[in-house]
């Protein structure tokens, strides 16, 4: 073998769906990643790589397992395998990141990845008053488990009902559009356009979850099947995470792939990973529609790849919400023409909550074999924008590959924090808000208010009028006076 031969491969791929509407048919997604793999290595050329593998990794999911790898390793014959599980809250990119160094340092020769979800099985088995079944598996640890360093949502978060992910993106997504003095009539249109582009993305999927183009009008008007959330996210501008999809990778090094006669063509090289672990709960952030860690992490991948932004010939943003995809937009300064996604996107190709990174790997990959060669950029988030992820692969392996960091002085300087306080009251500046509904009435709104000593609170207005106006009108930057009983006057 020549001294290239500790180089990693991806050398096989594959994406695996279910749309079943009995749960009793429906497998559980230890199938669907089961399945998920050995299409991948048949994909790759050879099944003799499943019982070959030194590791299976995977991201946690919905699921109970308590180290499904093991389960795997079992089905597949690899006795050997060493067994990781990334809980939520870890950038599935540090899954590739660490299986492509094992690989480069010789610890690893094949490496799976999987990670699947069926929650559209669990939720068909709950509307018809069953349970859907699941392998029961208790107290088999993973040789090794990846955990977040902090909280992704802070306590005082949660207490100001900002627990769910739509209600913090929604703030983000409002400041952005203040930041840029975007009327809320243009904003409206831009982030409804935006997703009707994705939706085109995925009608051309042929494994996308929702795989049909959608107007702006269909994507932003609420309406049946449309509903608001929060303000001013309608249903088919967030995440689609109640699906039954699965993927499977499988990496080696290229000696591995020379030795089993792998095709040449298909083969595709991680060439960066770089991730930024700078973690800022949303409100302490100064800035609240920025991101500069993706910033960094862009940079530096595109760095060590030896690639400019304009030579990539694919890109897939993450996307769980539009105010993600907007601000790696800018923080990466992809211009606004640029496709921005291989997959269609979380809402239309579909959004498995842990492991959707690796189904854009897949279609990556499949897309820059299919174009006969080409380089193709995937970014990951972790929790509210709070951790970000940069993957950048190509069909040509002459540029080695780096697992790279970007936490550190320069992320810490570039994300300046201010402190929130449990309770304020007096006057204050508004930093950004949504708005919460009952039925399809605005009943509450949620603001993020700046006191006059910089500091910060979150105040919860129950005032149906104001929630109403705040629709209508901009909120982001009016003055307010926040009550000793936490109510809101402006």
């Amino acid at each position: 073998m020549t001294s290239d031969a500790r180089t990693p491969v991806l050398v096989g791929v594959a994406a695996v769906q279910q749309r079943e509407e009995d749960p009793e048919r429906a497998v559980e997604p230890l199938e669907l990643m089961a399945r998920a793999l050995a299409a991948a290595a048949e994909d790759a050329g050879s099944r003799e790589l499943l019982a070959r593998a030194d590791s299976i990794r995977a991201p946690r999911g919905f699921w109970s397992y308590s180290d499904p790898c093991r389960l795997l390793a079992q089905r597949f014959g690899a006795a050997g395998a060493r067994t990781e599980v990334a809980e939520v809250g870890v950038l599935q990119t540090t899954l590739l990141g660490r299986a492509a160094r094992d690989i480069t340092l010789g610890r690893a020769d094949v490496v799976l990845l999987t990670g699947g979800e069926a929650r559209y099985r669990t939720a068909r088995a709950g509307a018809l008053g069953r349970e859907a079944s699941m392998t029961l598996q208790q107290g088999t640890l993973p040789d090794s488990v990846l955990r977040p360093a902090a909280e992704i949502v802070t306590q005082a978060e949660i207490r100001g009902q900002l627990g769910r992910p739509v209600n913090q993106y929604a703030l983000i997504e409002n400041a952005l559009r203040a930041a840029e003095q975007q009327t809320l009539t243009e904003h409206r249109r831009d982030v409804a356009e935006l997703w009707a582009g994705f939706s085109r993305v995925a009608a051309q999927n042929p494994d996308a979850w929702l795989g049909k183009a959608h107007t702006p009008a269909e994507i932003g008007e609420p309406g049946p099947g449309n509903r608001m959330l929060a303000f001013p996210y309608t249903k088919r501008l967030v995440s689609q995470w109640n699906v039954d999809q699965a993927a499977g990778l499988v990496l080696c090094s290229l000696g591995t792939a020379r030795s089993l006669g792998l095709p040449e063509a298909r083969r595709v090289y991680p060439l960066a990973v770089v991730d930024c672990e700078h973690m800022v709960p949303l409100t302490r952030r100064r800035e609240l529609h920025r991101s500069p860690g993706f910033a960094l992490a862009g940079r530096r991948a595109l760095a060590h790849s030896r690639c400019e932004l304009s030579e990539l010939t694919r890109m897939e943003l993450y996307s769980c919400f539009p105010a993600a995809v907007r601000v790696q937009q800018r923080e990466l300064e992809v211009p606004r023409e640029r496709e921005l996604s291989v997959t269609g996107g979380m809402t239309f190709g579909g959004g498995p909550l842990n492991n959707f990174v690796l189904q854009a790997w897949v279609r990556t990959a499949q897309l820059l074999r299919a174009d006969g060669g080409g380089t193709g950029l995937v970014t990951a988030v972790s929790g509210i924008i709070t951790k970000q992820g940069v993957t950048v692969f190509s069909t040509e392996q002459d540029r080695g590959f780096v697992f790279d960091d970007v936490t550190g002085e320069a992320a810490a300087a570039a994300s300046p924090e201010v402190e929130v306080l449990d309770s304020a009251q007096g006057p204050a500046r508004v930093a950004s808000y949504t708005v919460l509904y009952d039925a399809e009435r605005p009943a509450r709104a949620i603001l993020l208010c700046d006191l006059e000593d910089g500091r910060r609170a979150v105040a919860i207005a129950e005032d149906a009028e104001l929630a109403e106006r705040a629709t209508r009108e901009e909120l982001c930057g009016s003055q307010v006076r926040l009550l000793p009983d936490g109510g809101v006057v402006g």
